[in-house]
């Protein structure tokens, strides 16, 4: 019988209703979008005259609450603030991550302030990041929706990407830093006012259920090293990240070698980013077609060419051509790690897993960074022949590592039941009942 509400809607349609709101405020807000990021970049090089190295550096070292996000993750998981659960991480981190963009609205742009404010917004933004990924994911599991759930949240997570990469140029040409922070803190504020919405579709009974019971701290990181589906996932991301050319030396290329004006960079990455949006619905519909596990392959073999044809860049009007075949090739396999990764959660640590994953991304994303900087400095006429090459060969090497997924994990197409997986969530419940 299809669940049917007063209002008309399914409830799988209630539970996107949520969550597209929420995605599309909690990737414009976030200190490492694109708007925020790009923007602190050209006031780093054209405001403190910093290096290409200098630039990436700062991206590494803001990023630190990034990468240990698993900490954020396991707080999520074991803590419960003022009882409202993950509408509480909302409220509260939303809220203090929005005083930091404030604060920096407010005071003299220097280098170590800027670093420190962004690291400081990074920090508090994680809880939130947690609080998020750990819910999509628990109500992915519940629902049998981890396809779908993957899809929408990539396809609305690009939105602030690609306005974010357009707007960025105008920003750093147009806005000062002042009104830049002071935009950013205000979006902030929209996801603690979004904490006051509890729909039943998406909270109703959500942490009583099986999926949702964890232990305590001992015990949950004894059942989290244990649970053999949480490293593949961590592990391909990583690799799939791996892009170094793509972003710092790319913007120094376009910007100082080809004489491209600063917003060229911006619309090649939002029209990277857009090229995703068409590939994750027609994975919106795959997911509950084909067994996740074919998805992979198939996405996998896909992705391995995909940042060749980065050495064919010549010119910025190139550059801008090649955007949407890049992107595109990524599609598949980045909604089917996403899928992978919620599927994957041991039962009460959905938090710990999806920040374990995004950790692995971002550290992949801004060490690939680093990397590509100094391949970059090494030969400004091949740097982007020597990063392509660089980034097929990781990306080949992700074929055997799907070897270490359970079979079990990814048997089944989206919104069917799977017996297996059941029987080992209510086995590893048991254990810690």
């Amino acid at each position: 019988m299809t669940d049917i509400s007063a209002k008309g809607l399914t409830k799988p349609a209630q539970v996107f209703a949520y969550f597209a709101p929420l995605t599309l405020f909690i990737y414009l807000a976030a200190p490492n979008a694109y708007l925020i990021d790009i923007a602190t970049t050209f006031m780093l090089k054209d405001r403190l005259h910093a290096s290409a190295n200098d630039v990436a550096t700062f991206r590494l070292l803001t990023g630190m609450p990034l990468y240990f996000a698993f900490v954020f993750g396991f707080a999520r998981d074991l803590w419960n603030p003022f009882g409202f659960r993950d509408r509480g991480f909302f409220l509260i981190f939303a809220s203090l991550t929005s005083i930091v963009f404030f604060w920096l609205a407010f005071n003299h742009l220097t280098y170590a302030g800027l670093a420190a404010g962004m690291m400081l917004a990074m920090l508090s933004y994680r809880f939130v990041g947690a609080a998020y990924e750990g819910l999509l994911a628990l109500v992915g599991q519940e629902q049998l929706m981890s396809g779908r759930l993957s899809a929408l949240w990539n396809i609305i997570a690009s939105v602030p990407s690609i306005i974010g990469a357009f707007a960025s140029g105008w920003v750093a040409e147009n806005l000062t830093p002042e009104t830049t922070f002071i935009l950013c803190g205000m979006l902030a504020l929209v996801i603690a006012v979004f904490s006051l919405w509890k729909p039943y579709a998406v909270f109703g009974h959500t942490y009583d259920k099986p999926q949702a019971r964890g232990t305590n701290f001992v015990g949950d990181l004894k059942r989290l090293v244990r649970h053999r589906a949480i490293y593949a996932p961590v592990i391909l991301i990583f690799m799939f990240q791996f892009a170094p050319g793509s972003n710092t030396p790319l913007q120094y290329y376009l910007t100082d070698h080809l004489h491209a004006s600063d917003a060229v960079y911006g619309e090649f990455t939002a029209i990277f980013a857009a090229a995703f949006i068409p590939v994750f619905i027609l994975y919106g519909w795959l997911c509950q077609h084909v067994s996740l596990g074919k998805l992979l392959l198939w996405g996998t073999i896909i992705t391995i060419p995909q940042m060749m044809p980065l050495a064919l860049i010549h010119s910025a009007t190139t550059a801008l051509w090649l955007a949407f075949p890049i992107g595109s090739m990524g599609g598949i396999f980045a909604g089917a790690i996403f899928d992978l990764a919620m599927r994957s959660c041991p039962p009460g640590l959905q938090g710990t897993l999806m920040m374990l994953v995004a950790g692995a991304n971002q550290l992949s994303y801004r060490g690939g960074d680093l990397i590509g900087s100094k391949i970059y400095g090494l030969s400004a006429t091949n740097g982007f022949l020597y990063c392509a090459i660089a980034t097929t060969a990781v990306y080949a090497l992700m074929l055997p590592v799907l070897w270490l997924i359970p079979k079990s994990v990814i048997a089944t197409a989206d919104g069917e039941s799977n017996p297996a997986l059941d029987a080992e969530v209510m086995a590893e419940v048991a254990e810690v009942t």
